[in-house]
């Protein structure tokens, strides 16, 4: 519920808050909001002492979901519910089928690439090998691939930083308020409803954590690798790095809100 109800319609009526005058921005920040958290969230979740079986659970799911689910779901937050709310928007040339389109290509490989590679690799070589020299031979080439996106969308988006910061400062307002409501909402919630301190760090952040390689990918696929759409997605990751780093510190100061177990005593 907080990764497929509350995320996307929160970064929905932020989006529409903040940026209503932006529409290119808007529908960026949208496509954000619909591409819940992978593989960074593991990170910041081991960090904070979360749960990590949990964690990668919550992150094979969503990734499952988003193949199955990302393109529905960018059709109705993108032309339906505006209209039936009655928001005012230029039209939109939005097709679910792209949108599902490119999710298929660029999350629907991967998933399959990874499951392939598990399946063969520990049936040949063993577990062992697979995840203690095949793991972190590969596991980096995703960070450098993302790290070469955002570089040259920079590059090609140059000219409008340079002319409108102020707008990369309104792009990245309604990030830093959508990672600061779900994180702290999520953290409260778990500690309200009795769970442990491991599983709340894990559900914060996996409900605050988006993927924002698939909301890149998306957006330059649909809309163009210098539009307003595919900026939106690059501030994204340079804000919530460091603020999902500093949330770590965060979680870990207020793990003394909660019980320690009395086998860990």
């Amino acid at each position: 519920m907080l990764n497929w109800v509350l995320g996307p319609a929160l970064m929905f009526a932020l989006a529409w808050a903040l940026l209503p005058d932006l529409p290119e921005y808007r529908t960026g920040l949208i496509i954000v909001g619909l591409a819940r958290c992978i593989a960074m969230v593991l990170v910041c979740n081991d960090l904070a002492c979360g749960d990590r079986e949990a964690a990668a659970v919550l992150v094979a799911l969503n990734s499952i979901s988003q193949v199955i689910a990302f393109g529905a779901l960018g059709w109705f937050y993108l032309e339906v519910l505006p209209g039936r709310l009655g928001l005012s928007q230029a039209a939109l040339a939005v097709s679910a089928w792209d949108i599902a389109g490119y999710t298929l290509v660029f999350l629907g490989i991967p998933l399959a690439a990874g499951y392939a590679s598990r399946k063969l690799g520990e049936r040949r070589r063993g577990r062992d090998w697979y995840e203690r020299r095949f793991l972190p031979k590969i596991g980096p080439i995703a960070l450098y691939g993302l790290l070469f996106t955002i570089v040259i969308l920079f590059a090609l988006q140059g000219h409008t930083i340079g002319q409108r910061p102020w707008d990369v400062a309104r792009i990245a307002l309604p990030l830093l308020a959508y990672f600061a409501l779900m994180w702290d909402g999520s953290f409260l919630a778990g500690q309200a409803i009795g769970l442990p301190y491991d599983r709340t760090a894990t559900l914060a952040f996996t409900a605050a954590g988006n993927n924002f390689e698939l909301a890149i990918a998306v957006a330059v696929g649909v809309f163009g690798v210098t539009s307003g759409q595919a900026l939106a997605g690059v501030v994204g990751p340079l804000v919530e790095v460091p603020v999902l780093v500093a949330l770590v510190y965060v979680s870990l100061w207020g793990r003394r809100l909660f019980k320690e177990p009395a086998h860990a005593r």
